[in-house]
């Protein structure tokens, strides 16, 4: 079982940057496909963006540009810097692990909250 656990997450201003982290339990992490989604209230999580072991990352139009994916192998933790953030980024921010790096996450952390005023 991979336990993650993410923090960073706070009230901001618009126009602030965060930095949200996830700690994994799992000495294999560095195999693994992590990636960041999203869910605000009311509406459907929103997958935001994926890195994997190699480093090569993807991230959804919305952020791109704006929000960063990276990792720590040898600390076995996985980022979201978020830069210029809106209002509309108020949001559960969740990181996840895709063990097979197929596209489907297979582990899920609790969440942080991340609430963004105008």
């Amino acid at each position: 079982q991979v336990q993650l656990v993410e923090s960073g997450g706070g009230l901001v201003q618009a126009g602030d940057s965060l930095r949200l982290s996830c700690a994994a339990s799992e000495r294999t992490f560095g195999r693994y496909t992590m990636g960041w989604f999203r869910q605000a209230p009311g509406k459907e999580r929103e997958f935001l963006a994926a890195i994997r072991w190699s480093t090569s990352s993807r991230y959804a139009d919305s952020v791109k540009g704006r929000f960063a994916i990276s990792r720590d192998n040898n600390k076995n933790m996985v980022y979201l810097q978020m830069n210029n953030l809106k209002p509309e980024d108020t949001a559960v921010y969740y990181c996840a692990a895709d063990l097979g790096s197929d596209g489907a996450y297979d582990w899920w952390g609790q969440g942080t909250q991340v609430t963004v005023s105008s």
